[in-house]
């Protein structure tokens, strides 16, 4: 008890030291009304960005466009005040669309809810225990993949809305090829006035950037289409109202607090898989802020704090489902329309939310009027862009086969499978991939006067080649080139497994980093030489094996006078051993 008491303040002092919210040390250097002038412009320009998005991140994710709202508005402020970027932007993404929607699917709204708290706990424990540095450890093509695999669900998803589907209460698949056999089976209900409409959405999203960047070419999509529908009463449907069935309002108020979870007994039976939930939307979000936060320090030259910014994500997911909220993350569309704009500061981030929540207060009522095909049309430019189509088609053309591979695989995992499989299994093969390619550039081998060097060392360049020495009779000299990690363990046992002989001379000068694997091969050959009654020297120890040897006792078994800084000073040593072991060997 005594050891935890006294622990316990450094334990957390060191926790917290991962977190430093951007906007508490803003307003420590000193926030200036010019600041907060380019801010406010940012804020509210990025509020009315958002309006649409939210809705369509909703309804798409199988909830309601009340609950994107108000997922944009709480997640949104709490992200941008604890937030470790300074432009950073929160709300509901369309990389968690494909997830809420089969969250929501096989185990409810209330299932949802304790995922998204769950997650939120993962992620803030995630950033105490500063693990957000690991996240850019995540190799591009596996990034590339399931990006582009979410990109193709989310247009997939969205078909019903494109085509004006009338599909009464059925329930659509989630599953991506029992949803395309959903689709054909109801090919007969397309709406072709919803189909016009979808149409005109995209085409005008894809030509707003052509005439001005300071409207969102959702936000004008949006209004058109409301307008066309209103005015001519088109028969399409709307977020409040269904063809043939009575308007329905949307009920949109201040966000009221109220206890996400109230059933436990309908959701304990399935805690496990709404814990494999949670970590799946955890990992998705960490991955997609710390990539904004990249692409934002990209523009803007700052740095962001990605532990900090991990436990602003936790923190915001664990209180938005307390208002109704699904899963939130930084929004990397939200967040470059922010620094575009003059946003400097998480101020502009508060400003979005509280011009969102203005616009809900005040317009709300009009949101139901929104046709569907209208927030089709704005989801399917939004998957064009998420899958990043040129990036996607020249690593298949330029990139090494190996990593287009890994990319393509983690893209159809995605689609076909699952992302709790894609993201894993992508890992998995870009790790072997690596070590493959570290092995590739592992070498070691006998060294003799005929080989000189693995590396064929210029004398001139290299003062310490063995070309430049006279090798006794009896020795043998390896040298071991690169990362000495398992990857490359066999290689140096197959390679060291030769001819009998008196002394071994083992050069380590390029060898950076050793790991367990490593030591283990090392002592096995020392095994080997003491067997064969062989003297084995090191020359050329760099610190970090050196560390190693140390640390795992293997030091302890070799003599200080066998460890050497160079062969100049291994050579003449090995020579007298020779001498010494042929003069016992004549008196025999």
């Amino acid at each position: 008890m005594a050891v935890f008491i006294f622990y316990c303040p450094m334990l957390f002092r060191s926790l917290f030291q991962n977190f430093q919210p951007q906007l508490f040390s803003i307003f420590k250097e000193g926030y200036t009304p010019r600041q907060f002038l380019g801010d406010l412009i940012a804020g509210i320009i990025v509020g009315i960005v958002a309006l649409p998005l939210a809705i369509a991140f909703g309804m798409a994710s199988g909830v309601t466009a009340e609950q994107g709202l108000y997922t944009a508005i709480v997640a949104g402020f709490i992200v941008s005040v604890f937030s470790g970027s300074r432009v950073q932007i929160g709300g509901p993404t369309g990389a968690f669309i494909v997830i809420v929607y089969g969250v929501v699917q096989s185990q409810g709204i209330q299932g949802l809810m304790l995922a998204t708290i769950l997650a939120g706990v993962i992620l803030i424990v995630m950033g105490l225990c500063g693990l957000g540095t690991l996240i850019k450890y995540i190799p591009y093509p596996v990034t590339l993949g399931f990006t582009s695999g979410i990109a193709v669900l989310i247009a997939a998803s969205q078909i019903p809305q494109l085509l004006g589907f009338s599909l009464g209460d059925e329930k659509i698949p989630a599953e991506f090829i029992e949803k395309i056999l959903f689709f054909c089976k109801h090919y007969h209900t397309t709406n072709y006035w919803a189909c016009a409409l979808s149409l005109f959405s995209i085409v005008v999203i894809l030509l707003t950037p052509r005439f001005t960047n300071r409207v969102p070419g959702s936000l004008i999509a949006v209004i058109l289409c409301t307008l066309l529908v209103y005015c001519f009463q088109l028969p399409v449907d709307t977020i409040g109202q269904t063809i043939g069935k009575a308007p329905t309002p949307l009920e949109l108020g201040l966000p009221s607090f109220a206890v996400p979870v109230t059933d436990w007994r309908s959701v304990m039976p399935n805690i496990s898989n709404i814990f494999s939930a949670a970590v799946t939307i955890a990992m998705l979000g960490a991955i997609e802020s710390l990539l904004s936060a990249v692409v934002a320090d990209g523009m803007t030259g700052l740095k962001h704090r990605s532990n900090t910014e991990l436990v602003a994500q936790g923190i915001a997911n664990v209180v938005t489902p307390f208002y109704g909220g699904i899963p939130a993350t930084g929004a990397i569309a939200r967040t470059a329309t922010n620094i575009r704009n003059g946003g400097r500061t998480p101020v502009a981030g508060v400003i979005h939310a509280i011009t969102l929540l203005a616009i809900v207060l005040c317009f709300g009522k009009y949101a139901a009027m929104i046709p569907l095909a209208a927030l089709g049309g704005i989801l399917v430019t939004v998957s064009l862009n998420m899958s990043e189509y040129r990036l996607f088609s020249k690593m298949i053309l330029r990139a090494p086969k190996s990593d287009t591979a890994v990319m393509l695989i983690t893209f159809f995992l995605t689609v076909f499978l699952d992302l709790t499989i894609a993201i894993p299994v992508g890992l998995i093969l870009a790790s072997f991939l690596f070590m493959r390619r570290m092995e590739h550039h592992f070498g070691t081998g006998l060294v003799d006067q005929r080989l000189y060097t693995l590396s064929d060392d210029d004398p001139h360049e290299d003062p310490m080649a063995l070309r430049l020495f006279d090798v006794p009779d009896g020795v043998h000299v390896y040298e071991i080139n690169g990362p000495f990690f398992f990857g490359a363990a066999g290689k140096f046992q197959s390679a060291t497994a030769g001819e009998a002989c008196r002394v071994i001379i083992l050069r380590m000068r390029n060898v950076p980093m050793m790991d367990a694997t490593g030591i283990n091969a090392l002592e096995e050959l020392l095994r080997r030489a003491e067997k064969d009654k062989t003297t084995v020297l090191f020359t050329g120890v760099r610190p970090q094996p050196l560390n190693v040897m140390r640390k795992y006792g293997l030091l302890e078994r070799i003599p200080p006078e066998h460890i050497h800084h160079t062969i100049v000073e291994a050579l003449p040593y090995a020579a007298d051993i020779v001498e010494e072991q042929l003069r016992k060997e004549k008196n025999k």
